[in-house]
């Protein structure tokens, strides 16, 4: 979960904002898909920043709302609420809450909601992973992983928070401290690791660059998750340091990209299921 440089480009045309919830922060910008005949599958993005900021419109990347829309699937960025006002269960709570909202409004906005892929980056990885194998937080909502088809994190490090608490960067201990505090218990419990005993959600597609914290967290989860029956595939990108954790996300969704490739067709059997 290193620190990310915002990039946000230029705003991209034909999104609705949605409130999720009362807090001015539970919003979501969503951008209907291009071209289909029916009700379209959905990636749902959250973005990252050290739980603590970082927005939809300064750290979604600015190829991924025109990228997945012309591939014929709707595309959702969300914003939600930040350490230290809220805590990281309540930032899983609003993913959560994201994706009830979606699917509440599915109809209208031509949404199938039988197909879900839950995307997130550096912080939005673990998010995402959290959501993805702890269920209690789409069962607050009245959801289940029967309601998620996959979820791609990318290049996030605090799958096991303990040990990067322990073994991590330096730099980033601060943030960890302030985002998961000292209690050993809290922080297993907010490590999707530790929560990857079945059930989870079915297929996942862990996304990393060469950092070697993030590697090895990616690595353990994805241990953890077969282990436990879910479908699991490792894509491995060139790029080291917070260089390479920004140009994954600024990228993904970039034509001209490897990693973007990769991703268009695990999306692809993945929605095919």
């Amino acid at each position: 979960m290193q620190r990310m440089g915002a990039d946000a480009g230029p705003k991209v045309p034909g999104s609705e904002t949605i409130a999720y919830g009362r807090d001015p922060l539970q919003s979501l910008d969503v951008w209907r898909a291009k071209g289909a005949k029916g009700p379209a599958p959905l990636v749902v993005f959250v973005h990252g920043g050290g739980w603590k900021r970082g927005s939809k419109d300064n750290a979604t990347g600015r190829f991924k709302a025109e990228h997945y829309p012309g591939q014929g699937y709707a595309f959702a960025s969300i914003d939600y609420r930040l350490v230290p006002a809220s805590a990281v269960e309540q930032q899983a709570e609003d993913v959560a809450m994201a994706v009830r909202a979606l699917i509440d409004d599915a109809e209208r906005l031509g949404i199938d909601r039988r197909r879900i892929v839950l995307m997130g980056h550096s912080a939005g990885a673990h998010l995402v992973a959290l959501v993805g194998t702890d269920e209690s937080y789409l069962k607050s909502v009245g959801l289940s992983f029967d309601d998620i088809t996959g979820v791609i994190p990318i290049d996030g490090a605090a799958y096991d928070v303990p040990a990067q608490m322990k073994d991590g960067p330096p730099i980033m201990q601060k943030t960890y401290m302030q985002a998961f505090g000292s209690d050993p218990a809290r922080q297993a419990k907010l490590s999707p690791k530790f929560q990857a005993e079945a059930p989870n959600a079915p297929d996942f597609l862990l996304l990393y660059v060469q950092r070697p914290d993030g590697v090895r967290q990616a690595k353990a989860l994805g241990t953890a998750l077969t282990a436990a029956g879910s479908r699991v595939e490792h894509g491995s990108s060139p790029g080291e340091g917070l260089q390479g954790h920004a140009e994954i996300n600024r990228r993904l969704g970039d034509p001209g990209y490897a990693p973007t490739t990769a991703v268009d067709v695990w999306l692809k059997r993945v929605f095919a299921r």
